[in-house]
């Protein structure tokens, strides 16, 4: 009672406010399921399925669009894998397969498109191993050529600087873009370890056997990550063109700092550029990430990282290709508006994200925690924030060609009620095949306006829709587009009918 209490205290307080912000017609509204935490490991494949089942209904309630699913996270694989052992976070031992058998990947992309929802598959790519992993399969690769790692602060590293091992991450990658129908391929914020006090990173016979001209040891670093993102931007697009790469880094790239000739935000803390050696506006600017969401998790105001500076920052900075704002949802719940008393800094933030120039939306860690109701986040985005559906943001430097029309649009009474029913364009290529439909609706002499979000009703991968028949006296026009695997849309095609 306490806590529905607090929601409509919050719901009210902000709904005004809430109104008054842009909805887009267009965003990116993407949600992290990570594995690494050990939330399934050990579970059933049934209750697995029913738990991802919960999480992905819950998240197509609240809008959201895109799911990074982590199916990589230390060497190991969520799906079947002809490189990497099965994972101790899906079975509870590393190389066991699963009983009774299942692909968690394959099922995750059908559950996800049958939404509506793009499913990227998210991979650590040089974590080899993490702290609490105390035994590795036969199968595993350190096993197999340890010389190609090194160990650090307990973990074990793909070394960056081998080819060898950037060459071998990107099998890997292409191996699930070949067999799985995935939207996009993801990867986080492990390049170079995080730094622990006192301790090096152990690259020195590296450094010294594959230099490449460098002598400074920190742009040799920044070189090899620099290789391995171009090499796995190039092996995506080789493989299947359509599917979107993206890169979610740690919040900040650098700090303001004198003589530093380098663009830094005003803040305090790690560092993308100096301490991870993962120069992420380079790639930007070379077009080699398709998207990119930094880890914004702090609130505003914070003392060495707020929250306000930093998504700024970033605006300027990092939007030639579209930047989404990695959130934190405990932390904006937790912590109270700067501007609103009694409330939290979700309005702050979502207002920042619509209004700043070069933010094309958000992906929210993590989604147990809006399943949940976190705060009454989840609440709101389907009240206020997310109330209407939205498009995926365009990206015209993998593909501007909108697909054909659809065809033969119909409205049909069947057993259980009125029905409108399309056929798919035809496409001559992979890349112009429609593979969603946008559906609107307009009163009977009213100005059609494909750009107004709240006339959408639906975006289906079906070529079909239930109408909500009331006595047949109410005059509608209901128009339907077609999207292709990029989201550009197709010309309109208009059907009449009363309602």
């Amino acid at each position: 009672m306490k806590k529905a209490l607090l929601l409509l205290t919050w719901l009210c307080a902000l709904s005004s406010f809430a109104q008054e912000l842009p909805q887009p017609k267009r965003e990116f509204r993407g949600a992290w399921i990570q594995c690494i935490n050990g939330q399934f490991q050990g579970m059933s494949r049934d209750a697995m399925q029913a738990n991802l089942t919960r999480q992905l209904n819950e998240m197509k309630a609240c809008g959201v669009n895109a799911v990074m699913f982590q199916v990589r996270g230390e060497a190991d694989a969520l799906y079947a894998s002809p490189y990497e052992p099965w994972s101790r976070f899906l079975t509870g031992k590393q190389g066991t397969p699963p009983s009774p058998y299942w692909d968690p990947l394959a099922w995750m992309v059908n559950e996800c498109h049958k939404r509506g929802m793009e499913l990227h598959a998210w991979i650590n790519p040089f974590r080899a191993k993490t702290k609490g992993t105390t035994q590795l399969s036969t199968a595993h690769p350190y096993v197999k050529n340890p010389q190609n790692f090194f160990e650090y602060d307990g973990l074990y590293i793909f070394d960056p600087g081998l080819h060898e091992n950037r060459r071998y991450i990107c099998s890997v990658a292409a191996d699930i873009v070949r067999r799985y129908d995935v939207d996009g391929l993801h990867i986080d914020d492990y390049f170079y370890p995080y730094p622990a006090k006192g301790l090096p990173i152990p690259d020195d016979a590296t450094f010294s056997a594959h230099r490449n001209g460098f002598n400074d040891r920190g742009d040799w670093r920044r070189y090899n990550v620099n290789m391995f993102i171009e090499m796995l931007h190039d092996t995506i697009r080789a493989v299947k063109p359509w599917v979107k790469f993206g890169v979610s880094p740690f919040g900040i790239y650098h700090n303001n700092k004198a003589g530093s000739n380098l663009p830094g935000s005003d803040t305090n803390g790690l560092q993308n550029y100096d301490d991870l050696y993962a120069d992420v506006l380079y790639w930007i600017h070379k077009g080699w990430v398709d998207y990119t969401i930094p880890q914004v998790y702090w609130e505003i105001g914070h003392k060495a990282a707020d929250y306000d500076r930093l998504v700024r920052w970033w605006a300027r900075y990092a939007s030639k290709r579209p930047l989404f704002i990695g959130q934190d949802v405990e932390r904006t719940v937790r912590a109270t508006s700067p501007t609103q008393a009694g409330t939290d800094q979700m309005h702050a933030k979502f207002h920042l994200q619509r209004t700043l120039n070069g933010i094309d939306g958000s992906c929210l860690w993590y989604s147990a925690a809006v399943v949940r109701d976190e705060g009454g986040y989840a609440s709101r985005l389907k009240q206020q924030y997310h109330r209407l559906p939205a498009l995926q943001p365009l990206m015209p430097f993998i593909d501007d060609k909108a697909p054909g029309k659809v065809k033969k649009v119909k409205d049909l009474w069947m057993p259980d009620g009125y029905y409108l029913f399309w056929t798919a364009p035809k496409a001559k290529t992979e890349m112009d095949r429609a593979i969603s439909y946008v559906v609107y609706r307009f009163g009977h002499k009213e100005k059609i306006n494909l750009e107004d979000p709240t006339r959408i009703v639906a975006i289906t991968p079906n070529t079909m829709m239930k109408l909500p028949y009331e006595n047949g006296t109410t005059k509608y026009v209901y128009v339907i587009t077609a999207l292709d695997r990029l989201h550009n849309e197709s010309k309109p095609v208009k059907k009449k009918v009363k309602l």
